[in-house]
């Protein structure tokens, strides 16, 4: 069923000749996400932090060009939640760097959903919303991007905000830099998707 649901969006995107962009949100908070690693035998490593309920949230969106399909990745950082407004916002910096038909794939939630993203719509006729799935994040390529990242910052410890969201920006950088490590966050969802 979800192969038949999928493989309609992917006609229709050759058929407009659209950019595809697959998009997602994620926190990253403070508090060191711990991973296992190696130390010397007896040596337990010990990753000490101070309490702190500071985030960043990032939107961000991996896009796959029509005829080369080739891959990028934006994305924008915010202090607070992300809501309609940012969703909104974000689309908008999508459109201003792809150039004709844009096809989105989105989860379900509500931010992806409301009137503001609606109206965006209605006002730029070359975006188009498509949904994944309910309840099917294993079908979403940017999910690996979260999952590198959090993997890249594990175990470390950012001494404030400002110094995690350096860190990010610098390894979404290297992310965005990367074709075959974006290319590998589409082997590994379970997206029936072929890079000719």
């Amino acid at each position: 069923m979800e192969r038949n649901y999928l493989e309609e969006g992917k006609k229709n995107s050759a058929r407009l000749g659209a950019h595809l962009i697959f998009i997602d949100e994620s926190g990253f908070m403070l508090t060191p996400s711990v991973r296992r690693t190696w130390a010397p035998v007896g040596q337990t490593p010990v990753v000490r932090h101070h309490f702190a309920n500071d985030r960043i949230s990032v939107i961000s969106g991996i896009s796959v060009s029509p005829l080369r399909h080739r891959l990028g990745l934006y994305g924008l950082f915010f202090r607070d939640n992300i809501g309609q407004d940012e969703v909104a916002a974000f689309l908008r910096v999508v459109l201003h760097h792809l150039r004709g038909h844009v096809i989105a794939l989105l989860d379900n939630s509500i931010t992806h959903r409301g009137s503001m993203i609606r109206r965006l719509c209605k006002e730029i006729p070359r975006l188009r919303l498509e949904y994944f799935p309910p309840y099917a994040p294993e079908l979403d390529p940017d999910e690996g991007v979260w999952k590198q990242l959090k993997d890249a910052l594990a175990n470390g410890r950012a001494g404030d905000i400002q110094e995690l969201e350096s860190d990010l920006a610098n390894e979404f950088r290297q992310l965005a830099h990367s074709p075959s490590r974006l290319r590998g966050c589409f082997h590994a969802s379970d997206l029936p998707f072929y890079f000719g």
